[in-house]
């Protein structure tokens, strides 16, 4: 019995039979693949690496550009050539001068109370001294007996004198006579001094005025004990009195503007109470030489007060008129920069690495709080910072706010 052959095995078997063999990859050809598929890797992580510098780059550029202060700049404003320099003054009394007693007693009567007007002279108190009374009759008794005495011993020494030469009495009584006579004719003139000492001491019992003025304190009342003194504790002040016809007005001018201030030239005073008016004082004299400490001279303005409109104590407005002695320039107080190197101020120079700061030590002139005077150290064509930050340090990049910096460079301070 023949079998039937399966034709699905022998499609198979064909199959195997007529497929082709696979070719080996030649070495050549792996390593050109293997060249290429590093290449790759290596762009890939060389564009990675790029990526990260350039982000650190942008970062660190950025972190410096939001590190640098923001300042408005603008250039000084040029100073008038001729100013008035206005300081404040002390008004103080022509003559101010306390009234001590010379004499120890009780206050019998006073006479003038505070705010009159007296004349040199005028009778201000009555001190009761009924101990120096006595001792003045006291004196005058111990006087009375030193001439006595004296004029006794005087007798002697004349009428042995004249002995002495007809051998009567002996030299040596002639000398001791002569002796006492000289020493009694001392003690007149001892109790003469102090009959004198304690009769002027009694004139101190009436107090006067030492000159016209007026009586500003009285620090004494009837009955009061009253001790004799100088001040400083050591006597009772009896009235304090001013002369205010004249009144002298002390103001402390800059060494800078020391020369302009001449003796004669008359200056104009403001006073907070007489608002909208201006009294007009003169220079009388200087101290002649600069205080170390504040460096500034000190004035003396003389003011016209016979009408009684000014008080001393008061605060004055003394205005100057002066020629300024170098090229000023004006800056916003803001602008100033207080540190242990001095007064500075900063500028700002475009170069090509962007806007630098730089701070300039300057002198001040005068100062009206809003702005203030730099005498020396600016330039006109400087950029001085409005209102620099208190990091900011020489040398350091800034950011400079084109707007504000043009505004005020168009329209000045």
């Amino acid at each position: 019995m023949t079998q039937k052959s399966n034709p699905s095995s022998h499609s198979v078997a064909a199959s195997h039979e007529t497929a082709p063999e696979a070719t080996a990859l030649s070495p050549r050809k792996a390593l050109v693949g293997a060249g290429i598929v590093l290449l790759i890797l290596i762009v890939l992580a060389a564009v990675g690496i790029l990526r990260r510098l350039h982000a650190d780059t942008v970062l660190a550029q950025r972190t410096d550009a939001l590190a640098a202060p923001t300042v408005s700049i603008a250039p000084p404003k040029a100073g008038a050539p001729m100013e008035t320099l206005v300081l404040p003054g002390n008004v103080t009394a022509y003559t101010d001068s306390p009234i001590y007693a010379r004499t120890d007693g009780y206050l019998e009567r006073w006479y003038y109370d505070i705010g009159a007007r007296v004349k040199k002279g005028a009778l201000l108190a009555v001190i009761s001294t009924p101990e120096l009374d006595k001792q003045v009759a006291q004196a005058e008794s111990d006087l009375a007996t030193a001439q006595a005495t004296a004029n006794n011993a005087r007798i002697q020494a004349d009428r042995y004198s004249g002995l002495v030469k007809s051998n009567a009495v002996s030299q040596q009584d002639t000398d001791t006579f002569v002796n006492q006579a000289a020493a009694t004719a001392s003690t007149v003139k001892s109790a003469q001094a102090n009959l004198q000492r304690l009769v002027e001491l009694q004139s101190f019992e009436k107090v006067y005025a030492p000159f016209d003025g007026v009586v500003t304190a009285r620090e004494i009342d009837t009955g009061q004990l009253i001790n004799s003194g100088t001040g400083q504790g050591s006597g009772t002040e009896l009235f304090h009195m001013q002369a205010l016809q004249t009144l002298r007005v002390y103001t402390n001018v800059p060494q800078l503007f020391s020369q302009t201030m001449k003796r004669g030239m008359k200056v104009d005073l403001t006073f907070p109470e007489y608002p909208g008016r201006t009294f007009q004082g003169t220079l009388v004299r200087t101290s002649d030489a600069i205080d170390p400490v504040s460096r500034t001279l000190l004035i003396e303005v003389d003011v016209d007060n016979r009408a009684g409109q000014l008080m001393p104590g008061s605060l004055a407005q003394v205005h100057f008129k002066t020629q300024s002695p170098a090229q000023t320039y004006i800056v916003p107080s803001s602008a100033l920069i207080f540190r242990r190197q001095g007064m500075q101020v900063a500028t700002v120079t475009q170069g090509s690495d962007g806007a630098v700061a730089h701070l300039i030590p300057v002198v001040i002139g005068e100062d009206d709080g809003a702005t203030v005077q730099i005498v020396s150290g600016l330039n006109p064509s400087d950029k001085v910072v409005q209102d620099p930050p208190d990091s900011l340090i020489e040398g350091e990049k800034v950011t400079v706010e084109s707007s504000q910096s043009s505004a005020f460079g168009a329209g000045g301070l």
